[in-house]
Protein backbone atom coordinates (compact mmCIF):
# COMPACT_ATOMS: atom_id res chain seq x y z
CA UNK A 1 0.00 0.00 0.00
CA UNK A 2 3.03 2.22 -0.20
CA UNK A 3 1.98 3.78 -3.52
CA UNK A 4 -1.70 4.29 -2.69
CA UNK A 5 -0.78 5.76 0.69
CA UNK A 6 1.79 8.02 -0.95
CA UNK A 7 -0.73 9.34 -3.47
CA UNK A 8 -3.30 9.99 -0.78
CA UNK A 9 -1.11 11.32 2.03
CA UNK A 10 1.23 13.48 -0.03
CA UNK A 11 -1.38 14.89 -2.35
CA UNK A 12 -0.15 13.66 -5.71
CA UNK A 13 -3.75 13.45 -6.86
CA UNK A 14 -5.13 16.92 -7.55
CA UNK A 15 -8.57 15.89 -6.33
CA UNK A 16 -10.01 13.38 -3.86
CA UNK A 17 -9.89 9.71 -4.72
CA UNK A 18 -13.42 8.27 -4.63
CA UNK A 19 -12.81 4.66 -5.54
CA UNK A 20 -10.36 1.92 -6.40
CA UNK A 21 -11.44 -0.55 -9.07
CA UNK A 22 -9.04 -3.46 -9.35
CA UNK A 23 -8.86 -6.74 -11.15
CA UNK A 24 -8.97 -9.99 -9.23
CA UNK A 25 -5.23 -10.58 -8.87
CA UNK A 26 -3.81 -11.28 -5.44
CA UNK A 27 -1.59 -8.23 -5.79
CA UNK A 28 -4.76 -6.11 -5.61
CA UNK A 29 -7.23 -8.13 -3.59
CA UNK A 30 -5.80 -8.14 -0.08
CA UNK A 31 -6.58 -6.96 3.43
CA UNK A 32 -4.05 -4.13 3.30
CA UNK A 33 -5.76 -2.45 0.35
CA UNK A 34 -9.24 -3.05 1.76
CA UNK A 35 -8.23 -1.68 5.18
CA UNK A 36 -6.58 1.37 3.57
CA UNK A 37 -9.69 2.07 1.48
CA UNK A 38 -11.95 1.71 4.53
CA UNK A 39 -9.70 3.99 6.61
CA UNK A 40 -9.78 6.69 3.93
CA UNK A 41 -13.49 6.29 3.05
CA UNK A 42 -12.71 5.11 -0.49
CA UNK A 43 -15.00 2.68 -2.28
CA UNK A 44 -13.25 -0.55 -3.26
CA UNK A 45 -14.63 -2.65 -6.11
CA UNK A 46 -13.22 -5.38 -8.29
CA UNK A 47 -13.88 -6.79 -11.72
CA UNK A 48 -15.92 -9.89 -12.36
CA UNK A 49 -14.01 -13.16 -12.33
CA UNK A 50 -12.85 -14.34 -15.78
CA UNK A 51 -13.95 -11.12 -17.44
CA UNK A 52 -10.70 -9.56 -18.56
CA UNK A 53 -12.51 -6.78 -20.45
CA UNK A 54 -13.86 -5.28 -17.22
CA UNK A 55 -10.69 -3.17 -17.01
CA UNK A 56 -10.16 -2.75 -20.75
CA UNK A 57 -9.04 0.89 -20.45
CA UNK A 58 -6.40 -0.05 -17.89
CA UNK A 59 -5.23 -2.95 -20.06
CA UNK A 60 -4.99 -0.63 -23.07
CA UNK A 61 -2.86 1.83 -21.10
CA UNK A 62 -0.67 -1.04 -19.91
CA UNK A 63 0.13 -1.75 -23.55
CA UNK A 64 0.29 1.82 -24.80
CA UNK A 65 2.29 3.25 -21.92
CA UNK A 66 3.74 0.78 -19.44
CA UNK A 67 5.00 -1.86 -21.87
CA UNK A 68 6.43 0.71 -24.27
CA UNK A 69 8.25 2.44 -21.42
CA UNK A 70 9.60 -0.38 -19.25
CA UNK A 71 8.86 -3.53 -21.26
CA UNK A 72 7.54 -6.89 -20.17
CA UNK A 73 10.09 -7.85 -17.52
CA UNK A 74 9.01 -8.73 -14.00
CA UNK A 75 10.82 -6.41 -11.60
CA UNK A 76 11.24 -7.73 -8.07
CA UNK A 77 12.75 -6.39 -4.87
CA UNK A 78 12.83 -3.02 -3.16
CA UNK A 79 15.70 -1.62 -5.25
CA UNK A 80 13.87 -2.31 -8.50
CA UNK A 81 10.60 -1.04 -7.03
CA UNK A 82 12.32 2.23 -6.14
CA UNK A 83 13.79 2.48 -9.65
CA UNK A 84 10.39 1.85 -11.22
CA UNK A 85 8.81 4.43 -8.93
CA UNK A 86 11.34 6.98 -10.20
CA UNK A 87 10.34 6.24 -13.81
CA UNK A 88 6.67 6.74 -12.96
CA UNK A 89 7.41 9.91 -10.97
CA UNK A 90 8.42 11.49 -14.28
CA UNK A 91 6.17 9.56 -16.66
CA UNK A 92 2.87 10.42 -14.94
CA UNK A 93 3.14 14.20 -15.30
CA UNK A 94 4.41 13.78 -18.88
CA UNK A 95 1.31 11.81 -19.77
CA UNK A 96 -1.15 13.94 -17.82
CA UNK A 97 0.10 17.41 -18.74
CA UNK A 98 1.80 17.08 -22.15
CA UNK A 99 0.68 13.98 -24.07
CA UNK A 100 -2.64 14.58 -25.79
CA UNK A 101 -4.84 11.56 -26.40
CA UNK A 102 -7.75 10.66 -28.64
CA UNK A 103 -10.94 9.96 -26.79
CA UNK A 104 -13.58 7.70 -28.27
CA UNK A 105 -16.93 9.48 -28.17
CA UNK A 106 -19.17 7.06 -30.08
CA UNK A 107 -19.44 3.87 -32.10
CA UNK A 108 -21.80 3.64 -35.04
CA UNK A 109 -22.93 0.30 -36.41
CA UNK A 110 -22.47 0.16 -40.16
CA UNK A 111 -24.66 -1.73 -42.64
CA UNK A 112 -21.91 -4.36 -42.90
CA UNK A 113 -22.30 -5.09 -39.18
CA UNK A 114 -18.93 -3.56 -38.34
CA UNK A 115 -18.59 -0.58 -36.04
CA UNK A 116 -17.15 2.79 -37.00
CA UNK A 117 -15.35 4.53 -34.14
CA UNK A 118 -15.79 8.27 -33.80
CA UNK A 119 -13.15 10.22 -31.90
CA UNK A 120 -12.93 13.76 -30.59
CA UNK A 121 -11.86 16.23 -33.26
CA UNK A 122 -9.46 18.07 -30.97
CA UNK A 123 -6.69 16.24 -29.14
CA UNK A 124 -6.48 17.10 -25.45
CA UNK A 125 -4.34 16.09 -22.53
CA UNK A 126 -6.01 14.51 -19.50
CA UNK A 127 -5.32 17.75 -17.62
CA UNK A 128 -7.08 19.81 -20.30
CA UNK A 129 -10.11 17.52 -20.12
CA UNK A 130 -10.31 17.95 -16.35
CA UNK A 131 -9.95 21.72 -16.60
CA UNK A 132 -12.86 21.85 -19.05
CA UNK A 133 -15.06 19.55 -16.99
CA UNK A 134 -18.05 21.22 -15.32
CA UNK A 135 -17.96 18.43 -12.70
CA UNK A 136 -14.61 19.44 -11.20
CA UNK A 137 -14.71 22.13 -8.50
CA UNK A 138 -12.80 25.35 -9.13
CA UNK A 139 -10.44 24.71 -6.21
CA UNK A 140 -9.24 21.51 -7.88
CA UNK A 141 -8.89 23.25 -11.23
CA UNK A 142 -6.71 25.87 -9.56
CA UNK A 143 -4.59 23.07 -8.09
CA UNK A 144 -4.18 21.51 -11.53
CA UNK A 145 -3.02 24.85 -12.95
CA UNK A 146 -0.57 25.23 -10.07
CA UNK A 147 0.85 21.76 -10.61
CA UNK A 148 1.13 22.22 -14.37
CA UNK A 149 3.39 25.18 -13.71
CA UNK A 150 5.75 23.07 -11.59
CA UNK A 151 6.85 20.82 -14.44
CA UNK A 152 9.29 21.40 -17.26
CA UNK A 153 8.69 19.13 -20.25
CA UNK A 154 12.34 18.79 -21.28
CA UNK A 155 13.59 18.19 -17.75
CA UNK A 156 10.90 15.59 -17.05
CA UNK A 157 11.61 13.73 -20.29
CA UNK A 158 15.35 13.69 -19.61
CA UNK A 159 14.84 12.52 -16.01
CA UNK A 160 12.41 9.81 -17.14
CA UNK A 161 14.85 8.52 -19.77
CA UNK A 162 17.66 8.46 -17.19
CA UNK A 163 15.46 6.66 -14.63
CA UNK A 164 14.40 4.14 -17.26
CA UNK A 165 18.01 3.45 -18.18
CA UNK A 166 18.90 2.94 -14.50
CA UNK A 167 15.99 0.51 -14.13
CA UNK A 168 16.91 -1.48 -17.23
CA UNK A 169 20.61 -1.61 -16.26
CA UNK A 170 19.66 -2.85 -12.80
CA UNK A 171 17.43 -5.49 -14.40
CA UNK A 172 20.21 -6.58 -16.77
CA UNK A 173 22.64 -6.81 -13.86
CA UNK A 174 20.21 -9.22 -12.17
CA UNK A 175 19.70 -11.21 -15.37
CA UNK A 176 16.13 -9.97 -15.86
CA UNK A 177 15.27 -9.45 -19.50
CA UNK A 178 12.11 -8.22 -21.10
CA UNK A 179 11.58 -6.56 -24.42
CA UNK A 180 9.79 -3.25 -24.76
CA UNK A 181 6.76 -3.04 -27.02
Amino acid sequence: MKTAGFVFEFGIAAFPLRGVDSDNGGEFINHQLKDWCDLNHIQFTRGRPYRKNDNCFVEQKNGDVVRKTVGYARFEGQEMCDALEEVYRCLNPLLNYWHPTLRLIAKEKQASGRYKKIYEQVLQTPCQRLLESPDLAEEYKAELWRRAGLFNLITLKREMDEARERLLKLAAKRGITGETA
